[in-house]
């Protein structure tokens, strides 16, 4: 071979394709983005050698639920994901995306706190994804469409049913959305206005997955005393629809009992039996994160933020809200502030990491007003506001991961510790949740082998949407590639000082540039926006 052939040579490391099999100490070839030889290359030439003695050679993660959707349109580098080996991000989880809308000044609006961004307009999915590709990407990202924000381009904010002319135009809009590269569909059913949805509503949009081979992605309504509810729905709205499911995030929270992981499992694997595709993934640590708002009631919301701000300043309005017996989190029902902890605001930076309980009692107040106090302090912005608790169970997480069709997800944001997104946080383990998960699980615990611990986050979610050439260590796929220290990879993270890069990660490659060398982060973001059908 001239050095024309190949462009770069990973040499002797241990190679693990991604397919969960064993790893063989082998070459890797790469010519422009594409793995073009994988075998001995010791005489093959090339422009750049690389020995990665002592390192795993793996396909770059794909993380399969994000909420990326407007972070990478600040700074499409992706600096929190690229340190710990992620290549793809699939974003628009939860029902929440950024397109469709019906009126371009709302798709500015709910990203107006970033001012380099107020002037970046779009009202189709598919001029999202046109601005999105005018971004440098350091991932490569495939888009999801949500069912709240189709809701809200068809009813906006109105508390109530939707029609069943507006049922059509919701599935219009989602199957506008696929014609133009959505990857998929997801829902939100905890949040609004996926709280305000039935089976019946959502059924018809699934089926426009099922037409279009799309998977159909679900938070679904509760994990908690009624999760079999919450999960028996999902399946059902899928299999009446035809469509494939993936439920997201699937482990049950505070309030669920203790065989309802096992329960689930089993509801699972007899609908498998019985011809149902579905499978499910986990975040790899017992935190549970979500927006402050959510725990309002839906009458609460109606209106947006403004009317959310009268509310909220009501001392009546605020006791009906505290005596509410069904929040999205009934840890905070039953008061326990001292497993619910500040994880991002902008007004109130110093509290981060804090306690509800501390910050009560920092404050002079009841935990549940010192809430709604830094709520209106964000204001307007309250959906900056998260906060996270420990509701998940680490054995429940286990039974997940015994379970061959469990992948494994952040639930995040790509962010940077610098620039416009200094201060944003997505998760506790948004900087490290790869690591996390290789750490604890696989290496720690040995819950799963590297092989198949690596297949979880590679093959696995690829398959899932439909990535045709990504997601293995294959002649003819796309060199996006992870090489790291299988012995030395660890998070750095702690619930004060969550933006904090992993440790272990050498290089990574995305379509065959290198994006990270030796521990580094290079100038190169060639990462793509993936439009569905792939390929």
């Amino acid at each position: 071979m001239s050095n024309a052939d190949l462009d770069v040579i990973l040499s002797n490391g241990m190679v693990y394709d991604g397919s969960g099999g064993e790893p063989r100490n082998v070459d890797v070839g790469i010519r422009g983005d594409t793995i073009v030889a994988v075998g001995d290359l010791g005489h093959a030439a090339c422009g750049q050698r690389i020995d990665v003695a002592g390192l795993a050679v793996s396909p770059g993660f794909v993380d399969l639920h994000t909420h990326s959707d407007f972070t990478l349109i600040v700074d499409g580098k992706a600096e929190s994901q690229v340190h710990q080996g992620v290549t793809t991000e699939v974003i628009g989880q939860c029902g929440h995306s950024v397109a469709p809308l019906r009126h371009r000044d709302h798709g500015t609006s709910g990203a107006s706190r970033y001012a380099a961004a107020e002037d970046r307009g779009w009202e189709s999915f598919g001029e999202y994804l046109d601005t999105l590709e005018k971004n440098e990407l350091g991932v490569n990202v495939a888009a999801f469409v949500g069912h709240g924000t189709i809701h809200h381009a068809v009813m906006g904010d109105d508390l109530r049913m939707p029609e069943p002319d507006e049922v059509d135009q919701m599935a219009d809009l989602v199957r506008q959305s696929f014609e133009e590269g959505a990857a998929g569909f997801s829902t939100g059913l905890e949040y609004w206005p996926g709280s305000q949805s039935t089976p019946e509503t959502i059924e018809p949009l699934c089926r426009v997955a099922a037409e279009f081979d799309r998977l159909y992605a679900t938070h679904v309504r509760n994990r908690d005393r009624y999760y079999d509810l919450g999960f028996r729905e999902a399946i059902a709205t899928a299999r009446a629809a035809g469509c494939r499911l993936q439920i997201s995030h699937i482990q049950p929270k505070y309030g669920a009992p203790e065989f309802a992981m096992e329960h689930t499992l089993d509801m699972i694997e007899l609908d498998q039996r019985h011809g149902l595709d579905v499978a499910f993934d986990i975040i790899p640590h017992d935190w549970n994160h979500t927006l402050v708002m959510a725990i309002l009631p839906k009458w609460a919301l109606e209106g947006g933020e403004k009317k959310i701000i009268e509310r909220l300043k009501d001392k009546t309005t605020r006791e009906r809200i505290k005596a509410n017996q069904n929040p999205m989190w009934l840890i905070v029902r039953d008061r326990i502030w001292s497993e619910v902890r500040l994880l991002s605001s902008v007004e109130n930076t110093d509290l981060i990491g804090e306690t509800f309980e501390d910050i009560g009692r920092m404050r002079g107040v009841d935990p549940y007003d010192a809430v709604f106090d830094l709520l209106l302090e964000e204001a307007p912005g309250m959906h900056r506001l998260f906060w996270t608790s420990h509701s998940f169970r680490d054995a429940d997480l286990r039974l997940c991961l015994g379970q061959r069709e469990c992948a494994v997800i952040s639930d995040t944001k790509a962010l940077a510790p610098w620039g416009m997104l200094e201060n944003e946080v997505g998760s506790l383990s948004g900087y490290g949740w790869t690591s996390e998960f290789l750490s604890k699980f696989v290496r720690e615990d040995k819950t799963l082998s590297l092989a198949e611990g690596i297949r979880r986050m590679t093959s696995l979610p690829a398959q899932r949407i439909g990535l045709r050439d990504r997601g293995l260590i294959k002649e003819g796929y796309k060199a996006d590639i992870a090489v790291f220290g299988p012995n030395t990879v660890s998070s750095t993270w702690t619930v004060k000082s969550p933006r904090s890069f992993a440790k272990g990660f050498e290089h990574v490659f995305v379509n065959g540039e290198q994006t990270l060398f030796r521990g580094e982060r290079t100038r190169k973001n060639m990462g793509r926006v993936l439009r569905g059908p792939f390929g």
